[in-house]
């Protein structure tokens, strides 16, 4: 089996306010998601999310249960979603067949029980990016693409923040219990990929870059509104958010970006905004 997993813990705010840059890259941060023929998952004691990556080069990989989950399947009391940030891939579900593009997604419900990741080509091999939520109820798998997404359009050239943001696994789109998936795309000329910032008690968020250019990188800001920190992210690499902490980024380069997010509630809206004159 080639899968590997961490465990995270949780981190009280005040405790956070000590921590160095080594540290909260530590704990928060996460660098290793795509391995060829590889899958990494990184299991957060935040609502339980699950964060991960697999890269099928040369044959498939097959999602399996782990011993922190104490389950017979990893989908046995989990819901899944996966976004392709790489090549054509598919990914058979109970046998079922699903070809996702890039920036294609898949929800997968609770309770299926086996999952292969492959790619079309293994000159251009998929990347898929996961995320996974505890799940009270069983919901078919959804095949979502480009035109299935719903789509808002927010911000401005003039504020730098001009952005699409296409809703994949919410609610409005296909049956979910507590997960959501979205990517956002900024546009040229635009770092900023949510301003004002805000944070929402009530759910985690997982934030994870991707179309950056290799020699650029993203200052990704977090901690509470009048304890910013603020660390440095790559291509290709994902960050924890605590549910007391803000989460927005400014890049030296347009970029995309997924949120994933799970809690108490299932409303997009569900937001506490912080204006830009009261962070510090």
């Amino acid at each position: 089996m080639s899968q590997t997993f961490e465990e995270r813990f949780a981190i009280h705010p005040e405790d956070f306010k000590q921590y160095s840059t080594e540290r909260i890259r530590n704990e928060f941060l996460i660098d290793n998601l795509f391995q060829k023929d590889h899958i990494h998952l990184v299991y957060s004691h935040y609502d339980r999310y699950i964060v991960g990556g697999a890269v099928p080069e040369k044959g498939k990989l097959t999602l399996e249960t782990f011993d922190l989950l104490k389950a017979d399947s990893f989908l046995e009391r989990r819901e899944l979603g996966a976004v392709n940030v790489g090549g054509e891939g598919k990914v058979t579900v109970d046998g079922e067949v699903y070809t996702l593009k890039k920036k294609e997604a898949i929800y997968v419900g609770q309770g299926k029980k086996e999952v292969v990741f492959e790619s079309s080509s293994q000159n251009d091999p998929a990347y898929f990016y996961l995320n996974s939520a505890p799940a009270h109820h069983a919901y078919p798998v959804k095949h979502i693409t480009r035109k299935d997404a719903e789509v808002v359009n927010l911000g401005s050239l003039d504020t730098s923040n001009e952005r699409t943001i296409n809703k994949l696994i919410v609610n409005s789109v296909t049956g979910i219990c507590q997960m959501q998936m979205g990517l956002t795309e900024l546009s040229p000329g635009s770092v900023w990929n949510t301003m004002p910032p805000h944070t929402h008690t009530r759910r985690m968020e997982a934030y994870f870059y991707f179309d950056l250019p290799e020699d650029q990188a993203v200052a990704h800001f977090m901690g509470e509104p009048q304890e910013s920190r603020v660390l440095w992210l790559r291509n290709r690499q994902a960050i924890l958010s605590p549910p007391w902490s803000m989460h927005m980024g400014a890049g030296t380069s347009n970029y995309s970006f997924i949120w994933g997010m799970a809690g108490e509630n299932l409303d997009y809206g569900d937001m506490d905004g912080v204006t830009p004159i009261e962070l510090k």
